[in-house]
């Protein structure tokens, strides 16, 4: 069984406990009321989705909250919407807004019984010291972007927290939404993983504001919620 042997569960954050997606649409928001803009959710997180992923590969050593006034500005520069300094700076500062998915505080709170649990996150730590306000448990370890120096799918990023765990890798099983961002560099790094499809991939849904990838890898399991995984590994014996 996956979850034989494993003592630390590392998460992805952001797509995986926070729901980014709501928090990126709700940030585009003073956007495109003053533009009257009539883009669609899914075509604003797919342009996200790509701008994004593609300034975090070029410009690593940006902190998340800088990369997203960056994202912002391509954002409306491709879409031939008008922008301020003002607007770009509002979504960059737009993450303690984001909202955590329903079941991640309570899961968590039962996982935390069990395991170690760790972060991995695209973000600094400012910014996740104020989603961690909102998941509601202390977690064991917080490794960041800005810990880092790069942004996940970049390997670096999980060879520096199995570094710094200091435990085996057959003790750590990966918890995350993001095939880009997460199951494949960590299948890569040799970890077992945990696919949270909160997309309903599997069953056509949209990729949204996560980069698509091809071929994608396959999961150890997968679990359509963090409720379904949870009730998983806390039962299982």
């Amino acid at each position: 069984m996956i979850i034989e042997g494993k003592t630390t569960l590392t998460f992805d954050c952001y797509g995986t406990l926070i729901d980014w997606e709501s928090g990126i649409w709700d940030g585009f928001q003073q956007l495109l009321q003053t533009n009257n803009s009539t883009l669609s959710r899914k075509t604003c997180l797919e342009a996200f989705a790509e701008i994004e992923s593609t300034v975090q590969a070029q410009q690593p050593d940006r902190l998340y909250p800088e990369l997203l006034q960056l994202t912002h500005k391509l954002f409306a520069n491709r879409f031939a919407l008008k922008t301020s300094p003002e607007l770009d700076r509002r979504f960059g500062n737009f993450i303690p807004f984001w909202p955590a998915f329903p079941d991640s505080a309570d899961m968590l709170r039962r996982l935390k019984a069990h395991f170690k649990l760790v972060i991995l996150s695209n973000v600094d730590r400012t910014s996740f010291a104020s989603s961690n306000e909102r998941l509601g448990v202390e977690f064991d370890s917080i490794f960041t972007a800005e810990d880092v120096g790069s942004y996940k799918p970049n390997p670096g990023n999980f060879a520096y927290m199995i570094r710094n765990l200091h435990c085996e890798t057959t003790n750590i099983l990966h918890v995350a939404q993001s095939l880009f961002h997460d199951i494949k560099p960590a299948t890569d790094a040799g970890l077992n993983t945990v696919w949270i499809d909160r997309q309903g991939l599997v069953g056509g849904g949209s990729w949204g504001a996560t980069a698509r990838i091809d071929n994608p890898p396959k999961a150890d399991i997968r679990f359509c919620s963090l409720q379904e995984f949870t009730e998983f590994a806390c039962e299982a014996p």
